[in-house]
């Protein structure tokens, strides 16, 4: 496969949350009012120490997108999704940009995000939101 390089990013950290690779800064979050199946998810401007599988079509809550799943180099866990195409003009400014699973990471301080065996959040702290 080949030797694999990883980027340590400094400051404010989102990492992964089986190997805690970083993956991205606090400082590049465009918006913290996302969503996906296990909760809460953040769009970020750019990541890093990723990888992007196949693009496909989906159905999201604000329109049709061409996404892309994009997983931890390190590890090989999905970590959230890309945004390649987003096919209404309102939506546009998602291209390009990527998207991380809350429950997928560790946030800068550590925290992570848990789900109970019904799928609701139990637990876990985000203090980056204060």
């Amino acid at each position: 496969m080949g030797r694999l390089f990883v980027v340590n990013l400094e400051g404010k950290i989102y990492s992964c949350k089986h190997c805690k690779t970083h993956l991205a800064l606090y400082e590049d979050i465009i918006s913290k009012s996302f969503h996906c199946k296990h909760g809460k998810a953040y769009l970020f401007n750019k990541v890093a120490n990723v990888s992007t599988g196949e693009t496909e079509e989906r159905m999201m809550m604000t329109g049709k997108h061409t996404v892309a799943d994009i997983f931890c180099v390190s590890c090989g866990s999905i970590v959230g999704w890309r945004y390649e195409t987003a096919h209404e003009k309102s939506q546009k400014y998602k291209e390009g940009k990527s998207v991380l699973e809350r429950f997928k990471i560790s946030g800068p301080d550590g925290s992570n995000y848990w789900m109970s065996s019904h799928g609701r959040h139990i637990g876990g702290s985000d203090a980056d939101e204060a």
